[in-house]
């Protein structure tokens, strides 16, 4: 590390910083820089330590890191990152065009399902479903509702895999086009239903579930398997059973 790279990057990092996304730890940066986010700046306060985790956990971008990652003091460090990741690294990057999300939403014929969380309440959540989403390669998570789901929250629970996948925030009214599934407790058994590779998957919050509007829209809805003593099963729990029983990807 120099002085004149330290302070460049410090800059580049407070200038970008009020519209960026912050992807905090080496597992969000490693993933972001893995499905082509445009980073914009990347810091650490032990450079030699993060490419050793790169050389034990993901030797391809050892060299993607070396390129990008720069040195600062530690105290710079956690000033602009005031509970940053154990493995001291940070970036910001930009944001994924709404537009190119909505392209990949709306595009026909689609291969793999879209998740739709109705409404979801916790921002953690919404990070795990991501996560799982990117990992069955579906088409995208959509919400609706007043959070956005690239909340520095919601980011840090998806591990930087918002870069791995279409997520957007839509209206009720502005789904992707395809045959809606909503889980319900009163629905039919999701085990005698194949789930098309089109389908919108709705999910409902833990508290309060489908909301109404999607209910009444949905040509089927679904339940989960759950012993009659349980009330709920967390969303990204509900989601993994929904995209396994999906099958995943081929």
């Amino acid at each position: 590390m120099t002085d004149h790279e330290a302070a460049r990057a410090l800059r580049q990092w407070r200038e970008a910083a009020p519209d960026a996304v912050l992807l905090d730890g080496f597992h969000a940066l490693k993933h972001a820089l893995r499905f082509g986010a445009d980073i914009r700046c990347a810091i650490t306060s032990d450079k030699e330590s993060v490419l050793a985790l790169a050389a034990g956990l993901a030797e391809d971008m050892t060299g993607a890191f070396d390129d990008r990652v720069v040195e600062v003091p530690k105290e710079a460090l956690r000033e602009l990152v005031p509970k940053g990741h154990a493995t001291q690294v940070a970036a910001l990057a930009t944001r994924r065009a709404r537009v190119d999300n909505r392209q990949a939403l709306d595009r026909r014929p689609r291969s793999a399902p879209i998740v739709v969380l109705d409404n979801p309440r916790n921002l953690g959540n919404v990070g795990a479903v991501v996560r799982l989403a990117a990992g069955f390669g579906v088409t995208g998570v959509v919400t609706t509702g007043d959070l956005d789901p690239w909340h520095t929250n919601a980011v840090r629970a998806g591990a930087g895999l918002h870069y791995a996948t279409a997520v957007e925030h839509v209206d009720r009214d502005a789904l992707p086009a395809g045959p809606l599934y909503a889980l319900d407790p009163e629905g039919e058994d999701i085990r005698s239903v194949v789930l098309p590779d089109d389908a919108l998957l709705a999910f409902g919050s833990e508290r309060h579930g489908i909301s109404p509007e999607l209910r009444g829209r949905a040509d089927r809805l679904l339940s989960l398997p759950m012993r009659p003593q349980v009330s709920s099963y967390n969303l990204a729990t509900s989601v993994a059973m929904t995209l396994f029983h999906w099958g995943g990807p081929r």
